[in-house]
């Protein structure tokens, strides 16, 4: 059943939408208001699928009530009938987010077909946020300690710009996670993000997977193919151990970051792209320099902002969180009754040398919650739990 709100002063067009609406889809909900003010007081009270709104109203205008809804609820779309004067209005609200306009008197089909496109888009809008907040809870950032504290300030604050990140940390510590986090909390998070582990392509490839190239470019480039730069376009490159990667391909990646294009592998033509750049690396660059092995232009151009994700070593306290955090999901995973890990259990995990860091320690509660006894007991840890 979708929902559907009028808002119109003039009680005979009312009367004309509400049974145009209910006679095409007994699945139309319609409800009534006679004015802006209790019309945005509904939308603020309840939930509607889509609103049909007049510009000139008394007590408050169409546009008025544009401004207050997408404020409030930004997902619904927001049709404005317009009279004949107000044409010209009625094409300005679309920039400010009306979805689309219909003017008086309402032409049958017009209105039915905008009404129809409209509420596919509202379940569009549904679903894809549905679908970020089950990707999210994947890439859950766990922990209470400072470190992951700041962290998520720093996420929070750097997000929204445009600024370029450069993730360091040792391996297993979760530096995906905060590049996830940064492209989820971003202005682009309605885009792709394109992840390349920069250490797992071989080197004579890697420029190839980064940029695309054409065909006959090399011995199995037999057809066009587009790099993940271009797959990126509007959205986030994730290039992971970014310290692996080739000078040459080094030296691309910089022309990239400078003039917004791209020349795949074979070509000599531009292509412009639209990328906000994260990396990740457990090397240190600066040692990497000094050897040689990774260009100083490029470090300063990808370490605008640096986050150091810790070892789970020098976060000993979010231990007990990150077991009952892989407590849960596992036992969801295996279609088993959650385990619950004694005080012991718990304290003995918190004295273990993390050298995996936190993957590690997911595997061990894996391991625990399959091997171990009905409760995980200090006597579990110290058989199941031995390296």
């Amino acid at each position: 059943m979708y929902r559907i709100l009028i808002i119109e002063d003039e009680a005979a067009i009312r009367r004309v939408l509400v049974k145009i609406l209910s006679e095409e889809n007994q699945g139309y909900e319609v409800f009534e208001a006679e004015d802006g003010l209790v019309g945005l007081e509904m939308i603020t009270k309840e939930d509607f699928d889509l609103v049909l709104c007049d510009i000139k109203m008394p007590k408050m205008d169409g546009v008025e009530v544009l401004e207050a809804a997408k404020k409030i609820k930004p997902e619904i779309p927001i049709v404005m009938i317009s009279g004949h004067g107000d044409l010209e209005t009625a094409v300005n609200t679309m920039k400010m987010g009306a979805f689309d306009y219909i003017s008086k008197p309402p032409d049958l089909n017009r209105l039915l077909n905008t009404v129809r496109i409209a509420l596919d888009r509202k379940e569009l809008v549904v679903e894809n946020t549905r679908l970020k907040k089950k990707v999210s809870k994947n890439y859950e950032m766990v922990g209470a300690s400072h470190e992951i504290e700041h962290i998520k300030e720093m996420i929070e604050k750097v997000a929204p710009t445009e600024a370029r990140v450069l993730i360091t940390g040792p391996n297993g510590t979760g530096k995906e996670l905060v590049a996830h986090w940064l492209h989820q909390k971003s202005e682009r998070s309605s885009g792709p993000m394109i992840e390349v582990n920069c250490a797992a392509i071989p080197s004579e490839l890697i420029e190839s997977e980064l940029f695309g190239h054409v065909k006959g470019a090399f011995t199995s480039a037999i057809k066009e193919r587009a790099g993940k730069f271009e797959a990126a376009n509007s959205g986030t490159i994730f290039l992971d151990e970014v310290g692996d990667m080739s000078l040459p391909a080094q030296a691309k990646v910089l022309r990239a970051l400078q003039e917004n294009k791209v020349q795949r592998v074979g070509s000599d033509k531009d292509i412009k792209v639209d990328v906000r750049v994260i990396t990740a690396t457990n090397k240190d660059l600066k040692k990497e320099i000094e050897a040689g092995r990774f260009r100083e232009d490029l470090y300063h151009r990808l370490a605008v902002i640096l986050i150091k994700v810790p070892a789970l070593n020098d976060r000993r306290n979010d231990i007990p969180l990150l077991v009952d955090y892989f407590s849960d999901k596992i036992s969801i995973e295996h279609g088993t009754a959650k385990k619950k890990f004694t005080s012991k259990a718990i304290k003995l995990l918190q004295e273990y040398d993390w050298t995996g860091n936190v993957r590690e320690l997911r595997n061990v509660v894996e391991r625990l919650i399959i091997l171990g006894g009905n409760e995980i007991s200090e006597e579990d840890v110290k058989l199941f739990a031995s390296k």
